[in-house]
């Protein structure tokens, strides 16, 4: 019989959409809580005085003192190799690109500062308890390779792609419709549904990809079952110029990517800022998702993303932490920023609908939450315990916390890398402060 793993804190998960459920039914907590796991998977959580008792007595219990075992964090956008350019001086997006983003992309045509720059990405998501991301490559194959060969060394659920991106680039930086193509099915052929792998079709954004490119990306997306397709969508009002521009007979943006089939279940698109209620409800309608990148919406200055017209159109909505465009590996800084973003529009964020975007709502963006996002049992034991005394204000200021509620929104507006004390995956722990 397999080795039962116990693990006791204080236990905290998401159930439902807060927006749906109400705050009251939208997650479960224990306050000395039990998660057992076997094999990789949740075998059940609950309070420590009901499960204690039931394991068997050879079994060893982890016991994290002043702490919050949660599920990981999900990142619905990031790119990995832009690590080494975030923070850099900021400018509005397509600026940005040509600036930072594609010079640190072309050095990723070395397979050595691939593997390198693969390593660190990944140490820094387990280091702020994400442990399963959707995430950009580069135009090279080998980038893909090298993130595939660290996440499935440590048995990773992650999903990324090669960038498709054949026109408006740096030459260094540019595929052809036919290329990315070809090179993109050896990757699907080698990664995808490979442990706990998933690929992602992967056009950069409409502007750097000619008709062809993305009608055999539409092709590619519908030829292997469970592919994700990941791009990015009305970000910065001058890239939807520039799409008008360059696609006159489409109708906006989006009709862009439906026109090529590059929508629906799994289609992520990062951003979304400008988005109208008509764009909306298609976006629902086909089931695609929106990744909502806070930090990188104000580091960039694209604007302000719109969460309650997304919930009032029923629009799948995770959170993205989009580095290096964004600001922080850590989604609970992000979460702080979100729910600045939806003050200044006068929306609210609250706790339990952070912890639910970070966690189960992010699963449910990528269709993954069979796996992910909750402690019911049979999901994936992919967690993370933070340290409710990681710094001396955040002790200080949780001690005077009156409710649940304001505890975690303490958390989340104090929060960093700091917070996080270890990372598992599949019951295996990953990082550890």
């Amino acid at each position: 019989m397999s080795q039962i793993q116990a693990f006791r804190a204080a236990l905290l998960h998401s159930l439902a959409d807060p927006a749906e459920a109400g705050n009251a039914d939208s997650h479960a907590y224990f306050d000395d809580g039990l998660l057992l796991v076997r094999d990789g998977k949740v075998l059940q959580a609950g309070p420590a005085a009901e499960l204690l008792p039931t394991l068997p007595a050879d079994v060893p219990v982890r016991h994290f003192a002043d702490a919050l075992i949660c599920p990981g964090f999900i990142d619905t956008h990031i790119h990995y190799p832009q690590t080494g350019v975030i923070a850099s001086y900021g400018t509005q997006l397509l600026d940005w690109l040509n600036t930072y983003t594609f010079p640190a992309e072309a050095r990723f045509a070395d397979p050595r500062h691939a593997s390198e720059g693969a390593e660190v990405f990944v140490r820094e998501l387990l280091r702020n308890g994400t442990t399963t991301a959707l995430v950009f490559g580069t135009v090279h194959p080998q980038s893909v390779d090298a993130f595939f060969t660290v996440a499935e060394r440590l048995d990773l659920r992650m999903i990324a792609g090669k960038v498709l991106m054949d026109r408006n680039a740096p030459d260094n930086l540019t595929d052809s419709a036919e290329s990315g193509y070809t090179q993109s099915k050896a990757l699907i052929e080698r990664w995808h549904g490979k442990g706990r792998l998933h690929y992602a079709v992967t056009p950069r954004f409409a502007p750097t990809s000619s008709p062809e490119q993305l009608a055999l990306a539409g092709k590619l997306f519908a030829e292997y079952p469970g592919l994700y397709m990941h791009t990015h969508l009305s970000e910065n009002r001058g890239e939807i110029d520039w799409v008008k521009a360059l696609f006159p007979e489409r109708r906006d943006y989006l009709d862009v990517y439906e026109h090529y089939q590059l929508n629906g279940p799994r289609a992520v698109f990062a951003h979304g800022v400008h988005l109208c209620d008509d764009q909306c409800a298609r976006l629902a309608g086909s089931g695609s998702a929106i990744a909502f990148c806070p930090t990188s919406n104000l580091f960039l200055g694209s604007g302000l993303f719109d969460l309650a017209k997304m919930e009032r159109h029923g629009v799948r909505v995770g959170l993205g932490t989009d580095v290096g465009g964004g600001t922080s590996f850590s989604q609970l800084q992000s979460l702080g920023e979100a729910y600045k973003v939806l003050q200044l529009q006068g929306q609210s964020l609250t706790p339990f609908k952070s912890l639910y975007l970070a966690t189960l709502g992010g699963a449910k963006a990528l269709y993954l939450d069979q796996h992910l996002g909750n402690f019911l049992p049979g999901k994936d034991a992919d967690f993370v315990v933070l340290d409710l005394k990681a710094t001396p204000l955040i002790d200080y200021r949780l001690r005077q916390a009156r409710s649940l509620e304001e505890k975690l929104f303490a958390l989340i507006t104090l929060g960093d890398d700091r917070v996080v004390q270890e990372t598992f995956a599949a019951g295996n722990s990953v990082h550890r402060r």
